[in-house]
């Protein structure tokens, strides 16, 4: 899987949820089974996913900028980005790797109800950062084009299906995710992840239709490159190619359809140190 930071918590009965699982709280305080199903079974909301590292974020802007935004567009209300940080603290260490996710949902709405005033409820659930972290270097990822397009592409939101049921039919191909193309095969974006491709010592961001995520617009600040439409027949011309998410970082693609990649380009290398090299922002 490209991203196994997109995973929310679980929890019991007004209880948080077991060692080994991860937290979650809602609004300061674990969350109940009544408000997981209002959730689950409406699936109406949006978040965002950080790499906590030793109580530090990278892009935190990003993210709280991101949260903001599109709770604007799902919610028409305003979004206290204060509030937000104060609960995300509550559940993470002060040393050590957590993943954390914020996701925004009203538990009073429901299918009947979903046009009713919004009052935006704040979940947020971690997990441990072991195995997806941006210090840790993954195996290249083999992903699959398919033809596809998100609801609200600029909104990173909670329905996940359709994304899901690619990378499903892809990992059953034997790839490990499926690269999202337009109607003219134009590639777009990972379901939970962007992609970048090199050449020559540039950086080349496609640009059909997708969610800037939070890594891929700060490597934009970090290594020149530019901005251009690349479809799947245009990447053999490409050096090589990765893909880009806070849980991760950056993690080469080794191949797209039946084209190889080389999977540690001095590019990618550079990339991915920059990167780790950041700081971050104290939550």
């Amino acid at each position: 899987m490209a991203d196994q930071g997109e995973s929310g918590g679980t929890a019991g009965t007004g209880a948080a949820a077991p060692s080994g699982c991860g937290r979650a709280e809602l609004n300061g305080r674990p969350v109940s089974e009544a408000e997981l199903r209002a959730l689950a079974l409406t699936g109406y909301g949006h978040f965002t996913t950080m790499c906590v590292e030793d109580g530090r974020v990278r892009g935190l802007q990003l993210h709280l900028d991101r949260l903001v935004r599109d709770c604007r567009t799902v919610f028409g209300t305003e979004l206290d980005v204060e509030r937000v940080r104060a609960y995300a603290r509550r559940v993470v260490p002060t040393a050590g790797a957590m993943v954390v996710r914020v996701t925004v949902f009203d538990p009073a709405l429901d299918i009947g109800t979903i046009g009713s005033p919004a009052e935006p409820q704040l979940l947020v659930t971690t997990r441990p950062a072991s195995g997806t972290s941006p210090l840790r270097p993954v195996p290249p990822l083999r992903v699959r084009s398919v033809a596809y397009r998100r609801e609200l592409p600029a909104v990173k939101s909670v329905g996940l299906f359709g994304a899901l049921w690619q990378r499903r039919e892809a990992q059953r191909a034997g790839f490990d995710d499926a690269l999202f193309v337009d109607g003219e095969r134009g590639i777009s974006e990972g379901g939970t992840w962007n992609i970048g491709f090199v050449r020559g010592r540039e950086v080349v961001w496609p640009n059909a239709e997708h969610l800037p995520g939070t890594t891929m617009e700060l490597l934009r600040g970090l290594y020149p490159g530019r901005t251009e439409r690349v479809t799947v027949a245009e990447a053999a011309g490409f050096e090589a190619a990765f893909a880009t998410n806070a849980a991760i970082g950056v993690r080469a693609v080794g191949g797209l359809d039946s084209l190889a990649f080389p999977p540690g380009h001095p590019v990618i290398e550079e990339l991915r140190s920059r990167y780790v090299a950041l700081t971050g922002d104290q939550l």
